[in-house]
């Protein structure tokens, strides 16, 4: 494995570790649990923007807007990346009850047109990895 691609894979699960403590406002391990079916869906990535830019800020907070719109989407995170060892800037994570609703929020007209009008046109590369408990 390169060192890129070990790097890149280190940062995802850095991201999903950060993400597993805080899928809700937990008050036990228990409420941070996913449960049988669930599905966690993250994505680490980067911006053409600037880190630190309004362009970038305005990204995380469309998408999180227009994302926590679909109503299948639960506990939806924004996160910035801090490890050294990460290539990428930024994070998002989402839970969905079943696989229904996961394919329910990848068809939905308001994420097929972020995907097409923001994704594909300001994300410089990214890592989507989409988890179920064992």
């Amino acid at each position: 494995m390169n060192r890129r691609r070990f790097l890149e894979t280190a940062s995802v699960a850095t991201a999903v570790s950060a993400t597993a403590g805080v899928l809700t406002s937990c008050k036990d391990d228990a409420a941070c649990t996913l449960k049988p079916g669930e599905i966690l869906h993250t994505v680490a990535f980067s911006l053409k923007h600037g880190k630190e830019s309004d362009a970038a800020n305005a990204f995380l907070s469309d998408g999180k807007k227009i994302l926590t719109s679909i109503p299948v989407v639960r506990n939806f995170q924004v996160f910035r990346q801090t490890s050294p060892k990460c290539t990428f800037d930024f994070g998002f994570s989402m839970v969905f009850t079943n696989r229904t609703d996961f394919e329910t929020y990848n068809n939905h007209p308001d994420h097929v047109s972020f995907v097409k009008e923001r994704w594909e046109t300001e994300v410089s590369g990214f890592q989507e990895t989409d988890y179920e408990s064992l």
